[in-house]
């Protein structure tokens, strides 16, 4: 999963960048709302964190302009605590929820979470597939109440597939969304960690549709 941050305080920026990381998120930043619009118009996010307060373009018009654009990606808004016009206009301009500062980590992950859950139709934070189960609270991935041990970039491939369970996803689109913008992308990594993937979990889990990409098999 790919998250776009975008906050002009450094430190707090790097303080949501490290969270996100360590939940399994590949994370992109923004310190102001001409990058975070040229961002979020150009490249394929599964949520974005979005203050409102940014410098050359402010946050509520870049999130206006995404959604004019046609840019449905979910969108948390960071807001000033008290300032109820801002959740209001932000809500009203597109936005999918909001979180007042200062808040806890844990709060924002969790709504990200279920604002990522709710873009694909789940409601559970415990994702199913057979004898599979992945917990997108704690990162845990069992195998018939069997711990599996995956590396992050296992971990997201596995999360990607089961937020869209049964439909076909490319190499190219699984390459988006499991990479930042400054990693050195190559699809054909895909295809290893498929494989490493494949040898963890039960047999014939994730189906190689031929010349359109992989699928996780519904009744794996």
């Amino acid at each position: 999963m790919r998250v776009l941050v975008v906050e002009d305080e450094p430190a707090l920026r790097r303080q949501l960048h490290a969270a996100l990381a360590d939940a399994g998120y590949a994370v992109d930043e923004a310190a102001d709302g001409v990058d975070a619009q040229h961002l979020g118009e150009t490249e394929p996010f599964d949520a974005v964190v979005l203050d409102l307060g940014l410098p050359r373009l402010d946050g509520l018009t870049v999130l206006q302009r995404w959604r004019a654009g046609g840019r449905t990606m979910p969108v948390l808004i960071l807001t000033a605590r008290d300032s109820w016009h801002e959740k209001v206009a932000g809500i009203d301009a597109g936005a999918d929820d909001y979180l007042a500062k200062p808040f806890h980590t844990e709060e924002l992950l969790a709504r990200l979470r279920a604002l990522i859950r709710r873009s694909q139709g789940l409601a559970s934070p415990l994702l199913r597939c057979g004898a599979i189960e992945l917990d997108t609270r704690s990162g845990r991935v069992t195998v018939d109440g069997r711990t599996v041990a995956l590396t992050s970039h296992e971990y997201r491939l596995l999360a990607y597939l089961m937020h869209r369970p049964g439909r076909v996803v490319s190499r190219t689109e699984l390459t988006e969304h499991l990479y930042a913008q400054d990693f050195e992308r190559d699809s054909n990594t895909i295809e290893v960690f498929v494989a490493r993937l494949r040898r963890k979990l039960p047999p014939d889990t994730i189906e190689t549709v031929r010349g359109l990409g992989y699928r996780l098999a519904l009744g794996a």
